[in-house]
């Protein structure tokens, strides 16, 4: 089951992007997600299994989400 991922939550990854960060907000949803790194603003399209695999934390409107969690 795909996890429920909405806009606007704010994902930690296990993996850091570049410049160090390891936290992006999600700003498209479906097969294949945009999301964007919280330090430089940079915007990454990512397919639905690898983000899933990355995710460690989901912060929703200042909630603390495990992956476990969320699952539909």
């Amino acid at each position: 089951m795909p996890l429920e991922i909405q806009i606007g939550d704010i994902i930690d990854t296990k993996k850091p992007h570049p410049c160090g960060n390891n936290r992006f907000e999600v700003l498209r949803i479906g097969m294949d997600f945009r999301i964007k790194c919280i330090k430089c603003e940079k915007q990454i399209w990512i397919s639905r299994a690898n983000l899933e695999k990355r995710i460690r934390k989901i912060e929703r409107q200042g909630t603390l989400l495990k992956p476990e969690d969320i699952k539909k």
